[in-house]
């Protein structure tokens, strides 16, 4: 049940924020010389998107933009987390750019910074230029100096204006979903030949980071994905299975960021390229670390009697050496995940135990729930009371985190899911993009507005 009482007082400076991602909300698929993605020619694949949708039109931000730069006003929060679609600026994934794309970026920073509210663009989340996936997308080195070349040119407008910047968007869920699993664009089935899409994403940030910082940038983050990792028993077999998992969703994309290096040499040597050298530049990157966090995972050896064969909306081949258990005992959101918002501070406790002065200052990038109640969502005001207060006590325990961000603003286009699954703080009408706040929007704002001190403006 939602608390009746306030939340408690996070600290002076605490960074609230929303998060969105350009292909989920944008549309204009077409508009003003935007290229396609891979995401575009996934759509376009029977039997791909549940609901049988695309996201051409999606909720219309690329022309509505103004509308809801005014909800996050009235929202009141300090950022604001959007993406930068690289076909928008890049057509072809380099080369010529797009004038327009990058002008509507421009103009939305602006409008951002005119109401208070700081930009927080992530340049790459998931909506790779179709002409470079067509050449093999990240399985390519090149890729990675092509996301490079994009990070440059969209820094060279934007970085006068822009402080905050995230390279990546949960490169595991490209690497295992759209080139392990085949789930995600760009839909290849490779179980861990795919590999090679993950180092390539950990170089184009380093690339990336190195263009940016050369353009004057000194706050720089990635958001990746962390949860928990339970095994389902103490058994050999099932400890080992889970510590599998969790290196493969955890760890192989943190160390290399945070220590230099990969979590298991036998893993480091099934990557291609010079690995080494391509450490040092991914190394010790980072200003600050984001933590996108959804739920635990329940992990045991691969059993074809016990095991799931779906786990949130993913098939699960069986083929896998570990299994994915439901979670016993635990509310579900409408997507069926788990509600375990003690799992939040577990995460944040374990990247503290596992690297210590090497973990920078943490931002929760993303943490959200979908149900599908228009308006009065109850659930959805619950799920981030009873997260925000695991956040409060984590922060009391020593954890060096500095802001919130809701998943999402809007209900919008949720991947393989369609437009089944409503994350939103804003309903939208899909047939006419119209914007209804929910009751938890209306909730979280006069939390925030509890939680500024007197006098200070919302959105500063």
């Amino acid at each position: 049940m939602t608390s009746h009482q306030p939340l408690p007082a996070f600290p002076d400076g605490f960074l609230w924020g929303t998060s969105t991602s350009a292909f989920q909300i944008e549309g204009g698929a077409e508009a003003d010389g935007r290229g396609p993605s891979a995401w575009d020619a996934f759509t376009r694949q029977p039997g791909r998107i549940k609901d049988g949708s695309d996201a051409a039109v999606a909720t219309d931000h690329y022309h509505r933009w103004r509308e809801d730069v005014a909800l996050l006003r009235e929202l009141g929060v300090g950022a604001y987390r959007f993406s930068v679609s690289w076909p928008r600026v890049l057509p072809a994934g380099k080369g010529a750019v797009n004038a327009p794309g990058l002008d509507f970026y421009d103009a939305l920073v602006d409008a951002l910074c005119a109401a208070g509210i700081e930009p927080v663009p992530t340049l790459f989340h998931w909506d790779t230029p179709l002409p470079l996936e067509e050449r093999g997308g990240w399985l390519e080195r090149d890729t990675a100096q092509r996301f490079a070349d994009y990070a440059d040119v969209v820094a060279a407008r934007l970085a006068d204006r822009v402080t905050r910047w995230i390279t990546l968007n949960e490169p595991a869920e490209l690497t295992l979903l759209g080139y392990g699993l085949g789930e995600h664009a760009p839909g290849k089935r490779l179980l861990f030949d795919a590999l090679p899409a993950a180092h390539h994403q950990l170089l184009g940030h380093g690339l990336a980071a190195r263009a940016l910082r050369a353009r004057g940038v000194r706050s720089l983050g990635v958001a990746n994905s962390h949860g928990p990792v339970w095994p389902v028993s103490s058994s050999e077999e099932d400890t080992g299975a889970a510590a599998l998992y969790d290196l493969l969703t955890n760890r192989l994309f943190t160390e290399p960021l945070l220590l230099g290096r990969y979590p298991d040499e036998g893993l480091a040597a099934m990557l291609p390229g010079p690995v080494a050298d391509d450490l040092d530049l991914i190394g010790g990157s980072l200003d600050w670390y984001g933590v996108n966090y959804y739920q635990p995972t329940l992990v045991g050896a691969p059993d074809p009697h016990t095991q799931a064969d779906e786990f949130a909306g993913i098939g699960m081949p069986a083929e896998l050496p570990f299994g994915i258990r439901e979670i016993p005992g635990k509310e579900r959101t409408g997507f069926g995940w788990a509600v375990v918002p003690e799992g939040l501070g577990e995460t944040l406790r374990t990247l503290r135990e596992r690297y210590g002065e090497r973990l920078p200052p943490v931002l929760v990038t993303e943490n959200g729930c979908a149900y599908p109640e228009p308006v009065a969502d109850t659930r959805r005001i619950a799920f981030h009371d009873a997260h925000l207060r695991e956040l409060h006590a984590a922060l009391e325990e020593g954890a060096d985190v500095r802001g919130y961000f809701v998943w999402s603003l809007l209900d919008n286009f949720e991947w393989a899911e369609g437009y089944e699954q409503r994350f939103g703080l804003v309903h939208v009408d899909y047939a006419t993009g119209r914007r209804t706040p929910k009751d938890s929007f209306r909730w979280l704002r006069d939390a925030l507005r509890a939680q500024r001190p007197p006098g200070r403006e919302a959105g500063r």
